[in-house]
């Protein structure tokens, strides 16, 4: 698993022996950035179930301006760290341990929300709803803000009516992506 593009492009990432990490594959990762690229360059970038971190990177490599990392096995933690070393993009990284979707406190508020919101969790993962309820408080308003979530093609995502507007979905075998915005009409109601 490499970087795809940017300044970083090329660096070889690691994933922890033996750990279940379903990294995203090389060519939904290059989907995904080629949809979001007029948004990346100095982009706020939050990348959740991070696993190896690739996805971050890939973002901080193709000119976010920060990314912070949430991810709750340590030895991916310190993949990412080995990752972001590599990749000398670190000083434009925050790596954060916490369980999603119980740990939101350790996810750092920036005042205006993050930019993209990038979340990957097990495919296994049910608890959607706490998810994407949690996320609220951390994505900027109405098409400003993107959240981005990963999941099993063959699983449709009910998100929440009136919150999370869906404009686009892309399946990749046996994975998809849904693009999303936070409806207008939720900011003065953040959590």
């Amino acid at each position: 698993m490499r970087v795809i593009a940017g300044t970083a492009r090329g660096v070889r990432l690691v994933a922890p022996k033996g750990l279940d990490v379903r990294p995203t594959l090389d060519r939904v990762r290059e989907s995904l950035f080629n949809i979001l690229a007029p948004r990346i360059e100095g982009a706020r970038f939050l990348d959740l179930f991070a696993g190896t971190g690739a996805i971050g990177i890939e973002a901080l490599s193709r000119g976010a301006s920060s990314c912070v990392f949430v991810e709750s096995d340590r030895r991916a933690l310190d993949a990412i760290a080995r990752n972001l070393q590599a990749a000398k993009v670190a000083d434009r990284a925050q790596v954060c341990r916490g369980i999603l979707p119980g740990d939101w406190a350790v996810v750092p508020k920036k005042p205006d929300g993050y930019d993209i919101v990038f979340a990957d969790p097990p495919y296994a993962f049910h608890d959607h709803n706490m998810l994407f309820r949690g996320l609220m408080r951390y994505l900027k308003s109405g098409e400003e803000g993107i959240f981005v979530f990963e999941h099993a093609a063959r699983t449709e995502i009910a998100f929440p009516e009136g919150f999370i507007a869906c404009y686009r979905r892309a399946a990749y075998g046996e994975a998809a992506l849904s693009f999303c915005h936070l409806t207008h009409h939720v900011v003065s109601d953040r959590l």
